[in-house]
């Protein structure tokens, strides 16, 4: 599954507020719930917040993937956000996390799941996306810049 498949601009948000885990979170399920249909925000929050019980989604280098899988899903969805100031997200090298993307697939969808957690993990580990991303001031220049870096 390739990034413009995932993210839309509407689900990109540039210097939002987090102030803690639990709280990104929450916001991220409330907003994926008002653009993708079918989908709960406490459906959506439950599911990323049983994930994290298993181990934190913080992959290091101020990153974090929370992801999920959701019966009532009908397609992979997408969010990526820079946080305005970032939080602590039990990651695994213990440093902040200022870029998440959170990942929504269908129950079903286990081997495009692995995929797209791949390509994500690994787009993200490039300093240079990293810095671009962090450079960005906009919700658009940030989803712009997201799926640019994704696509080289």
């Amino acid at each position: 599954m390739y990034l413009h498949e995932l993210l839309t601009p509407a689900l990109t948000f540039c210097n939002l507020d987090g102030g803690s885990k639990k709280r990104v979170l929450e916001t991220a399920s409330k907003l994926i719930a008002e653009q993708v249909q079918g989908l709960a925000a406490e459906e959506i929050f439950s599911g990323l917040i049983g994930r994290e019980r298993l181990g934190s989604t913080g992959i290091g280098s101020g990153i974090a993937i929370p992801h999920c899988r959701l019966e009532n899903a009908t397609k992979a969805s997408g969010m990526m956000i820079k946080l305005a100031e970032p939080i602590d997200f039990d990651a695994i090298d213990n440093q902040p996390v200022d870029l998440i993307f959170v990942l929504l697939v269908p129950s079903e969808a286990t081997d495009d799941h692995l995929q797209t957690l791949a390509m994500l993990a690994e787009l993200f580990s490039r300093a240079e996306v990293l810095a671009a991303l962090r450079d960005t001031t906009s919700d658009q220049q940030l989803f712009d810049t997201t799926l640019h870096l994704a696509s080289h």
